[in-house]
């Protein structure tokens, strides 16, 4: 999120900082978004998970050089604790402003982030394998991940409030129970043929394939603030797929019910949310899933004393949302 540097609210400025980043050697790219205060990092394909964390720190290091040179801030979180989304500038280019007119009122909601990370798959058959066999875990991951307590100045309830904001989109949550990656294809090629969608990167959901880039793409974390937290959850996910790739494929529709629950348990409670276990058998802690999740992701073990909406709320209960922004713009670059 670019920020003024004295207010700390949103400020439509990310253009600027995009502009100033062509041909400077960045090792990524700086992207626009909906809201012109939304500045996208991109980083290049990278060969591991510690590799795309460097990548990412030096991105937010010249971001963050580039907006101090013209009186602005940068602060990573999933959701503004004080700014208004439904007042923010959209973004001056037509396919935001097109989407807008579709959507109204549910895109003009959409002022929160996430951390999207894509894991290259050998083929199609791979990637919808893995696309399932992520799905179930993706409650917990972000449960880990929960970093948007704050929406419009209120304290919600919610420790995600975005996930809540990205399911007033169509075509949102998880994907349709498809038998193969041909329903897949099927089913978008169908919406595209009666012009209710453009092409898949229309379809929302917390998990889709992306052709083009031949990679899965995993949209559940909410944006973490510091590069610790998402470290761990690119390798946590990467690790997630490899794993899943080596167990026999399962078709379930009635779990996605499963899914539905988890997901706004995770949004609500975090990691003292109650989750129904991935083989729907028995319900346990989120914590204590997310403990399993590293186990077979053959990852670190994740920090489950507290997430970062966890912070956010003690900073903003003891000082005030101006210190939660001030905190989180420190901690983005720190």
């Amino acid at each position: 999120m670019v920020l003024d540097g004295e207010s700390l609210a949103l400020a439509p400025r990310a253009a600027a900082i995009i502009g100033a980043a062509e041909d400077t050697g960045l090792t990524g790219t700086l992207k626009s978004e909906l809201f012109a205060s939304a500045l996208e990092l991109n980083t290049g394909i990278c060969d591991s998970p510690e590799q795309a964390a460097e990548a990412l720190a030096e991105l937010r290091r010249s971001a963050g050089e580039l907006a101090r040179e013209r009186g602005l801030r940068l602060a990573a979180a999933g959701s503004h604790p004080i700014s208004r989304p439904d007042e923010q500038e959209i973004a001056d280019e037509q396919r935001y402003l097109e989407f807008v007119e579709y959507a109204g009122i549910s895109a003009r909601r959409q002022g929160v982030s996430g951390l999207h990370v894509h894991v290259g798959m050998a083929s199609p058959d791979a990637c919808f394998q893995a696309l399932e066999g992520v799905l179930p875990w993706l409650p917990v991951v972000l449960a880990i991940s929960v970093n948007s307590p704050y929406l419009a100045g209120e304290e919600t309830g919610l420790l995600s409030n975005r996930a809540e904001v990205l399911a007033q989109l169509p075509r949102t949550g998880a994907p349709p129970a498809f038998r193969s990656y041909a329903e897949w294809e099927e089913f978008v090629e169908l919406f595209m043929r009666l012009r209710v969608a453009d092409d898949y990167t229309r379809f929302w959901w917390d998990i889709r394939p992306h052709p083009r880039l031949g990679t899965l793409e995993i949209r559940m974390p909410d944006q973490p603030t510091t590069l610790e937290r998402t470290a761990e959850l690119v390798s946590l996910l990467r690790g997630l797929c490899e794993a899943v790739l080596e167990q026999p494929a399962d078709h379930d529709p009635a779990a996605r019910g499963f899914y539905q629950q988890n997901r706004w348990a995770a949004s609500r409670f975090g990691l003292a949310a109650e989750l129904i276990h991935p083989d729907g058998k028995r319900t346990a802690p989120a914590s204590e899933l997310a403990a399993e999740l590293a186990d077979l992701a053959g990852a670190s073990k994740i920090d489950v004393s507290r997430t970062e909406a966890d912070r956010q709320l003690e900073v903003g209960r003891a000082q005030g949302l101006q210190a939660v922004c001030a905190d989180l713009v420190e901690r983005t670059v720190s």
